[in-house]
């Protein structure tokens, strides 16, 4: 909201000395967003000037130049830049004559843009100045012709310094309103808050005596005399709001809607950021901005019969004032009269009545619609304006009769119209209801000891009434334009807003001793800590994705997956909830890829979406937001929402280590992927092991499958391996993407309760080799799995380190060599006790695998 210093000096005690820089720091006292000063960037010398003759030159590029003599000082004296009082200026426009007004831009001026006014030589004259026309003087966005006074209704002699009597040196503060408080979006709202921050006295122009003179004027006493009658259909309702409770009509005739607008009125709009159109709409927005209240004037003469407030039809057409046809929906409120749709209610107007410079007769509408409706209407046809920004934040339900009365009586102030007796009212406001706030209510929210009457002070500082209802409470009634003041805790908030923010606090609460962190909490921290750790880049991507990517990534197996699509997608492509990480890190990689950063290893913690076939998830209805929800509906809304356990997953591209002197490049491989899953099962204290897996993302036969031990079970908790490379060539990767993901939730239930250290043997290790001749067809890690089993105790780690297929094997056999390493705590073990337990576990991969020991 801007409002023009001048605009708010009309109706606060704001002394002349303070600065544009002040104000806006009184409105930050009281919770208002400061944003700029504006103002219209202008130096002297600007003068008045009377054309005394105008040559017309035509030239030989085909324009015609005017070669005028201005009067720009009364006659014999010296001009504000020192100069004659009879300038020479060449000027191209043709919209002026001799005898009028002009404004002069003299040598030494500077205009908007740090534009220099000098004397220069043009078209065979010595132009000594310039006539400046409104875009120059930064007024506005007309450049068609120079401004002439007198059609502004304007009067001054030659010489009367133009910035001081058109107000150009007007300035405006500008502050954002937060949703909550639009009264603050008028000059009305913003007095009442600076007299808050600074005590200064201030008017409330919504109950000046002679807006209510008026009104009594213009309201027919009879229901017969209406000229205009409004229905409202009053059972249209959302959410219990009515859905217009409170229009007003009143009508003007014999305006002249060619009059100009006072200088005063567009300086003040245009400073305001609103542009000047006419003196009737100029009018209506004037008031805008002062009371708050949305304005619309109809063309009395194009209505036809009365006007009604109604819902639209579904797929109704109405062209709005812009020009566009648009079509309507169920929700839509309309204005229409007796042909159908006027006015697009609470947003824009219809073409088919708008004020023009051939209206005569006025029929002003000033209304209150819902909140609720007028934001959803502006969203849906993408057509916010100045109108929908208020009415969606609340717009007071009183003010509409003051606001009609005022645009009335400018209106017959300066188009010359007259009201006329055949106006009508349709009030349906709501008694508002009365809070009760025990007294030491702030005191115990805000942490500071208010008084009895700070706090009464406070309260009917922002409008409300306030009474002893009981010993220790009290009653307090809201004002009509604070419709955000719907509990006792938002009149705490407003108690703290006006008694100095800086009284409350900075503390923060001591936690309860013996609480912390979950174990999952501390667990999940500890795996996104280890891959961290390990050179990962944590990412975030986004939850939506195509239907492709939930069948792809969602299950292993073949067949339908099971997901949940959006009702309302931001993006119809991507219209699914995840069911996989690893769709939105390979959109992540491709990103980074194609900037670049070829080498890449990252990797996101986060929830998926696991619905169970055959369950209907979602709402049929969304609750409302005034009261809540009983124990039963909030059951209900649980139950319309998929299982979300959260996953861990990565992707490692490029190369692993870079080239360095003495050092070739080492690519990343599907073992980084299985490293990355080593270094979580640590972290986590969670036994993850590895066997042979498909699943339809992963290269056929680099695929692992990751799972678990629960008893006697082996519970399936994530793959790992390489990408399909079809995959990585439609995401425009390398051919080698590693990639892993994990059911982090899973893993962690599974995992140990509780990680202890192992103590370290001070007694020698024990190393031996054993290689085992088995079908190639058994995986290994069930080879590696039985030699530990068989081993025993003794044991200490195993590790595969040849994996041999060709001359001295028959086909389809392979040799798999292990490291053994053997020890025991209490001991230092013989060779023929490590020999033992390792033809122990030879023997038990013979009985399961057929396995023989090689030579």
């Amino acid at each position: 909201m801007r409002a023009p210093l001048s605009w708010l000096r009309e109706y606060a005690e704001i002394p002349a000395s303070v600065s544009p820089a002040s104000v806006l720091d009184a409105f930050v006292r009281v919770g208002l967003e400061d944003e700029a000063v504006h103002g219209t960037q202008l130096q002297g010398p600007i003068v008045v000037g009377e054309v005394l003759s105008a040559e017309p030159e035509p030239q030989s590029n085909g324009k015609t130049i005017n070669w005028c003599q201005v009067r720009v000082a009364p006659e014999g004296q010296l001009a504000a830049d020192g100069g004659a009082d009879v300038r020479g200026i060449v000027c191209g426009a043709h919209n002026f004559g001799v005898g009028d007004s002009v404004v002069v831009t003299l040598p030494g001026a500077v205009l908007p843009g740090d534009f220099a006014i000098a004397a220069r030589k043009t078209y065979g004259h010595v132009s000594d100045g310039m006539i400046a026309s409104q875009r120059e003087l930064g007024m506005g966005d007309d450049h068609e012709g120079i401004i002439v006074l007198s059609r502004l209704g304007v009067s001054a002699t030659p010489g009367t310094d133009a910035i001081e009597l058109l107000g150009l040196t007007e300035q405006a503060v500008e502050v954002n309103v937060t949703p909550d408080r639009g009264y603050a979006m008028s000059i009305r709202g913003l007095v009442r808050e600076y007299s808050n921050a600074t005590g200064a006295a201030f008017s409330d122009p919504a109950l000046r005596p002679q807006l209510e003179a008026i009104l009594a004027e213009a309201i027919a006493s009879d229901a017969q005399d209406v000229r205009v009658p409004v229905t409202v259909d009053d059972d249209a309702s959302v959410r219990d709001q009515p859905m217009a409770p409170v229009f007003v009509g009143v009508i003007v005739e014999g305006i002249d809607a060619t009059r100009p607008t006072p200088t005063w009125m567009a300086q003040r709009l245009r400073l305001a950021g609103i542009r000047p159109l006419g003196i009737a709409i100029d009018i209506t927005n004037y008031v805008m901005l002062e009371l708050g209240q949305p304005i619309h004037g109809y063309d009395l003469d194009k209505l036809r019969g009365g006007i009604r407030v109604r819902r639209a039809a579904e797929g109704e057409q109405l062209t709005t004032l812009d020009g566009k046809e648009r079509t309507l929906s169920a929700e839509d409120i309309l204005i229409t009269d007796d042909r159908g749709p006027i006015g697009l209610a609470g947003v824009m107007g219809g073409e088919e009545t708008e004020l023009s410079t051939e209206t005569r007769n006025v029929f002003i509408e000033a209304a209150s619609f819902s909140p609720i409706s007028i934001a959803r209407t502006a969203r849906r046809h993408k057509l916010p304006s100045e109108a929908s920004r208020r009415f969606e934040r609340r717009v007071d339900p009183r003010v509409a009769q003051p606001a009609a009365a005022r645009v009335a009586e400018l209106l017959v102030e300066h188009a010359g119209g007259h009201v006329v007796r055949a106006g009508s009212v349709h009030e349906q406001i709501p008694t508002p209801e009365s809070l009760i706030l025990p007294v030491d209510a702030a005191a115990r929210i805000m942490g500071v000891d208010y008084s009895l009457d700070e706090t009464i002070g406070a309260l009917r500082a922002v409008g409300c009434e306030v009474w002893e209802e009981a010993e220790g409470l009290l009653g307090v009634t809201v004002p009509s334009w604070r419709g955000d003041l719907t509990e006792p805790v938002t009149l705490v908030e407003e108690i703290g807003r006006l008694c100095d923010f800086e009284r409350i606090p900075s503390r923060l609460p001591v936690a309860p001793p013996g609480r912390g962190l979950t174990r999952e909490q501390r667990l999940r921290r500890a795996a996104a800590d280890v891959l961290a750790a390990s050179g990962a880049v944590e990412v975030q991507s986004y939850p939506f994705v195509a239907e492709a990517d939930t069948v792809t990534f969602g299950r292993p197996d073949a067949g339908d997956v099971a997901a949940v699509k959006l009702a309302n997608p931001l993006d119809p492509r991507a219209a699914w909830l995840r069911t996989s990480l690893l769709p939105g890190l390979l959109t992540i990689a491709h990103r980074n890829v194609s900037r670049g950063l070829t080498d890449l290893t990252i990797f996101e913690t986060g929830t998926v979406f696991k619905p169970e076939s055959g369950v209907v998830y979602g709402v049929d209805e969304v609750p409302s937001v005034a009261v809540r929800p009983t124990p039963e509906r909030i059951a209900e809304l649980e139950a319309g929402l998929p299982p979300q356990p959260r996953h861990a997953a990565g992707i490692v591209l490029g190369q692993r280590e870079p080239k360095r002197p003495g050092h070739a490049p080492t690519a990343a491989s599907w073992e980084d992927a299985l490293e990355l899953v080593a270094q979580l099962g640590l972290a986590t204290g969670a036994d993850i092991q590895v066997r042979q897996g498909t699943h339809r993302a992963f290269h056929p036969g680099r695929c692992a499958e990751l799972f678990m031990s629960f008893g006697s079970d082996e519970i399936v908790v994530g793959f790992a391996g390489e990408v399909h490379p079809d995959i990585a060539e439609g995401a425009d990767l390398p051919r080698v993407v590693a990639a892993f993901e994990v059911d982090l939730d899973a893993v962690i239930d599974l995992a140990r309760r509780e990680v202890l250290p192992e103590p370290i043997s001070t007694f020698p290790a024990a190393t031996q080799d054993l290689s085992l001749v088995v079908d190639a067809t058994v995986p290994a890690a069930d080879v590696s799995a039985a030699v530990t089993e068989g081993a025993g105790a003794l044991l200490e780690q195993l590790t595969i380190v040849d994996d041999y297929r060709g001359a001295g094997l028959e086909d389809g056999q392979k040799s798999l060599t292990f490291a053994l390493r053997f020890r025991a705590t209490d001991r230092t073990l013989t060779a023929a006790e490590a020999s033992e337990a390792k033809e122990s576990g030879a023997t038990l991969a013979a009985e399961r695998f057929g396995a023989t020991m090689r030579a």
